[in-house]
């Protein structure tokens, strides 16, 4: 019997984990099982004759809300030409309305509700023997016309699953793909929108085993590994022992987690901050929503100061980079009260903040209460929302457009300097910003057509222009800034009128290679010619003083309470029990400066450090915002036990100012890391 456990990939660079699990646990008694991963934009009829070829039995499907669309589609094309193929699906998207999928579809043979690795193996030892289905628990079957859902299946005993990650034929693609791993299943909250509060309590593999596996991987030269955990760092001991694991056999391998911030104690963050390797380590954390009510409702417990006490801390090490989730749409979170979430985690300023939108999963308590809000949302999957009680679908609309700017602008870190300037120095918040822009975005009708680098470029400079936006210079500068970071290379072109004219270019280009010491070392030792130069570096004067601007960018600017938090009450494991009051707040990370005055005086030092004259040091980079967050996080610290947060006090002054102008060299490819390096020079 030929088995073929299939699924479809969102994009070619992941494995699935999934197929896996099931190949391995069913080997041992049927050894025809093969394995095909495609992606949802692969032509159907390319994936129906690849499987046909194979000429299966028996083929089992993965379904998720990315992919249930297209594998519906599959299945009813593969049934018409090869009828008697058997076809299982399984995955979360078909676990908890089986019978909906096979009213649906009518190829659909079997459906695998929940842990798949025992009932499919059963289920496959049914198909080659005596075909008695009623005794496959978990599985959904067809019995002539009539639909049966046997009783689910008990839970597994992970350490009784084999491993899924020793396949010969997996090790070519190792380097090449985000391996998805696995240490626990379940979830211990109830999120009312998650499948993952369907499932009670968490159930965790044997520590030695996943070291043993996450070496093999390593050691076979994986570059990413994912880990699906709801919540990786639920039991504090496990969590502490893998990170000690990793960091001590990471070999340049990049580890994802997804986290809960609120429950991480100062010792972890500690360690953490002091231990991981810098780029190896990357939390997913789930804010979702920043509204007491709107969490209450979805009982989501989140303790929003000691959250934000834990991204803080975290992007203060400048070890661990930080992608925040935010979902619009949930309930009573109408236009208004999601600006202020949106604002509230931008404050915090992550590497990558993903705004997403409600989707009402089947099996989900919220999808259950959807008549509740007035929820209407997508029929097919991904059962997006469209509305709501309090959000009508234009405001949906006008969040897409946000979102999209959002993902183009500070997803991609194309324009790091130049947002952080508009949304610190320009805009009334973040959120203004990402909106405004947004809306300028659809009504040029850019969203139709696609773009260049050089256009995110042009694009935001005729969004600042149009609006009569202060300060242009400043800004246009370090557009160029960014523009020349984004490159590896020497860029052949630029999207602005050059300032330097031949004779002043060569002129600053002399006395570069005439006293390469006041760059640096590395350009002195190189000894390069003026011809040579050309090669590597580019010019341009910017009429304002660089360094203060940039002084203004390190840092955070951190307008609320978040990055400091009460620990009374915090020692349990689980998650807070409340909200701690703005008055209540106390920093452990003020040390022992109490006077607000020396704690602004300490900011302004921070800020004024060299990280301006070369930038591209990142360790000089990261000291400087460690040394500004502490210090805003005692001043938060002094001004909360008077009773309230001075936060205008916090607030870098808007540079700029003063007379000057400054030469701004940035060369390439004289650095190991292969990125551009800048420096500032006053003309």
């Amino acid at each position: 019997m030929r088995i073929i456990l299939a699924t479809l990939n969102a994009k070619y660079i992941h494995t699935s984990l999934a197929i896996r699990l099931l190949k391995a646990y069913s080997e041992h008694e049927f050894e025809d099982i093969l394995l095909a991963e495609y992606t949802i934009k692969d032509p159907l009829m390319n994936i129906v004759s690849d499987l046909f070829q194979k000429q299966p039995d028996v083929i089992g499907f993965s379904c998720y809300i990315w992919n249930i669309e297209e594998t519906v589609k599959l299945v009813g094309i593969l049934k018409q030409v090869m009828p008697g193929v058997k076809i299982v699906l399984g995955g979360p998207e078909v676990s908890y309305e089986p019978l909906y999928w096979m009213k649906r579809e009518a190829g659909i043979d079997f459906v695998v509700n929940g842990d798949g690795e025992e009932t499919f193996h059963h289920l496959l030892q049914e198909l080659r023997d005596e075909q008695k289905f009623h005794f496959v628990y978990g599985a959904a079957y067809r019995k002539g016309e009539e639909l049966i859902v046997n009783p689910p299946r008990p839970k597994s005993d992970l350490n009784t699953l084999p491993t899924p990650h020793r396949f010969a034929e997996d090790l070519p693609e190792l380097s090449k793909r985000i391996v998805y791993f696995e240490t626990s299943r379940g979830c211990p909250f109830n999120c009312q929108f998650c499948l993952s509060s369907i499932e009670v309590g968490v159930r965790y593999y044997d520590i030695e085993r996943v070291k043993s596996d996450l070496l093999y991987l390593i050691e076979g030269g994986a570059k990413v590994i994912k880990f699906l955990d709801r919540t990786f760092n639920i039991n504090r001991n496990y969590a502490m022992e893998m990170f000690q694991f990793l960091i001590d056999n990471h070999q340049g391998c990049v580890f994802q987690f997804e986290i809960t911030a609120d429950i991480m104690r100062p010792e972890v963050l500690d360690f953490l901050a002091q231990n991981a390797p810098p780029g190896v380590f990357r939390f997913e954390i789930g804010v979702q929503s920043t509204n007491d009510e709107t969490n209450e409702l979805v009982k989501r417990r989140q303790n929003f100061t000691k959250l934000s006490r834990t991204v803080m801390k975290i992007k203060a090490s400048g070890n661990i980079d930080q992608h925040l989730d935010l979902i619009a749409g949930l309930p009573m979170e109408d236009y208004s009260t999601f600006r202020k979430t949106f604002n509230d985690v931008f404050a915090m300023e992550p590497e990558e903040l993903q705004l997403g939108f409600l989707k009402m999963l089947r099996g989900t308590g919220l999808r259950a209460q959807a008549a509740k809000y007035d929820y209407t949302y997508m029929e097919h999957a991904p059962y997006e929302i469209l509305s709501s009680h309090v959000m009508p679908f234009s405001d949906i609309i006008r969040l897409k457009r946000l979102e999209d700017v959002l993902e183009k602008y500070w997803n991609s870190h194309r324009l790091d300097h130049s947002v952080k300037y508009l949304i610190r120095h320009v805009f009334p918040s973040p959120f203004d910003f990402f909106q405004e822009f947004g809306d300028y975005w659809e009504a040029r009708g850019w969203q139709k057509i696609g773009h260049q680098l050089e256009d995110l470029f042009t694009r935001l400079h005729d969004f600042l222009t149009d609006r009569g936006t202060a300060s242009m210079e400043i800004i246009t500068g370090l557009m160029k800034l960014d523009y020349f970071l984004g490159h590896k290379y020497k860029p052949r072109k630029i999207w602005w009128d050059d300032v330097l004219d031949k004779s002043e270019w060569a002129k600053y280009l002399k006395q570069i290679a005439e006293q390469p010491e006041r760059i640096s070392a590395k350009l002195a030792e190189a000894g390069l010619s003026e011809r040579e130069l050309q090669k590597f570096i580019v010019l341009d004067v910017l009429p304002f003083r660089l360094e203060p601007v940039l002084d203004s960018l390190s840092g955070l600017r951190f307008d609320g309470l978040a990055a400091t938090e009460a620990e009374a009450g915090g020692d349990a494991d689980g998650p807070a029990d409340g909200i701690v009051s703005g008055s209540a707040v106390a920093a452990d990370t003020a040390g022992s400066l109490a006077d607000s005055r020396e704690l602004r005086a300490a900011v302004a030092a921070a800020v004024s450090a060299e990280s301006a004259a070369v930038a591209g040091d990142s360790k000089t980079e990261g000291a400087v915002a460690s040394a500004v967050l502490l210090a805003q996080a005692a001043a938060l610290h002094s001004d909360a036990a008077a009773g309230e947060v001075n936060a205008q006090a916090l607030t870098i002054p808007h540079p700029g100012s003063g007379d000057g102008s400054t030469l701004l060299i940035v060369l390439y490819q004289q650095d190991e890391s292969q990125r551009a390096q800048y420096y500032a020079l006053p003309v």
